[in-house]
C-alpha cells in the first residue's frame, strides 16, 4: 500500500519516508561541511607530536594536547557514524530511526568539536601568550561556542515548543537526552 502524503506542521506535503529522506540528506550535508574542517584540524594535531619542540611542552600542555587529540578523534568518529549506519542499514526500511540516531551522533560530534576547538585555542595560546591572555582567549572561545551552538538554538527551540497549537520539536527530533518518544500517529486522510 502506498504512503499518502500528509500536510506536515511545516506546510510540506510529503510522506513520512520522504520526510525522513529529506531530513537525512540535510543532516549528511551539514556533517560534510563540518567534517572537512575537523579532518584538517585532526591532521594538524597529529603533526604536533612529531615536532622537535613537543618534548619541551609542560605536563599541562601535553595533557591539553592529549585531551584535544581525543576530542578531535571523538568528533570524527561521531560525525562519520551516520554514514556508516546509513550504509549498513541501507534499504532496510528503518530510515526514521536512522535519522534520529544520526541526529544524536551529530549533536555529540558538534559538542566534541567544541572541546577540540577550545583545546587547540588553550594549547596554542598557552604556548604563545602570557597566562592572563590565555585565560581570556580560552574563556571567550568557550562562551562563543556555547552561546552560538547551544544556548541560542536551545532558547529558540524552547520558545517554539511553547507556542500554542504547535507540536513539540522534541518529538520531531527524536527526543532530548536520548529519551525515546512514541511516534506521532497520523490518519490516512490527506
Amino acid at each position: 500500500m502506498a504512503e499518502v502524503p500528509t500536510k506536515a506542521p511545516d506546510g510540506r506535503d510529503e510522506t513520512e519516508l520522504e520526510r525522513s529522506d529529506r531530513n537525512l540528506a540535510e543532516l549528511l550535508q551539514e556533517v560534510r561541511v563540518v567534517q572537512t574542517g575537523v579532518q584538517i584540524l585532526f591532521g594538524f594535531l597529529l603533526t604536533i607530536a612529531f615536532q622537535p619542540k613537543f618534548e619541551k611542552l609542560s605536563g599541562f600542555q601535553k595533557g591539553v594536547y592529549l585531551g584535544t587529540l581525543v576530542a578531535a578523534a571523538t568528533t570524527l568518529i561521531m560525525l562519520t557514524a551516520p554514514t556508516s549506519w546509513h550504509r549498513i542499514l541501507f534499504r532496510q526500511g528503518d530510515k526514521e530511526h536512522l535519522v534520529r540516531v544520526a541526529n544524536r551522533f551529530t549533536v555529540l560530534g558538534l559538542a566534541a568539536m567544541g572541546f577540540t576547538m577550545v583545546g587547540v585555542v588553550l594549547l596554542l595560546s598557552d604556548i604563545a601568550f602570557p597566562p592572563a591572555l590565555t585565560v581570556v582567549i580560552t574563556a571567550a572561545t568557550v562562551i562563543v561556542c556555547s552561546v552560538l551552538w547551544y544556548v541560542l538554538p536551545l532558547a529558540r527551540r524552547r520558545r517554539l515548543e511553547e507556542r500554542p497549537g504547535k507540536p513539540g520539536a522534541l518529538r520531531e527530533l527524536g527526543g532530548a537526552r536520548g529519551v525515546e518518544l512514541p511516534p506521532k500517529r497520523r490518519s490516512g486522510a490527506a
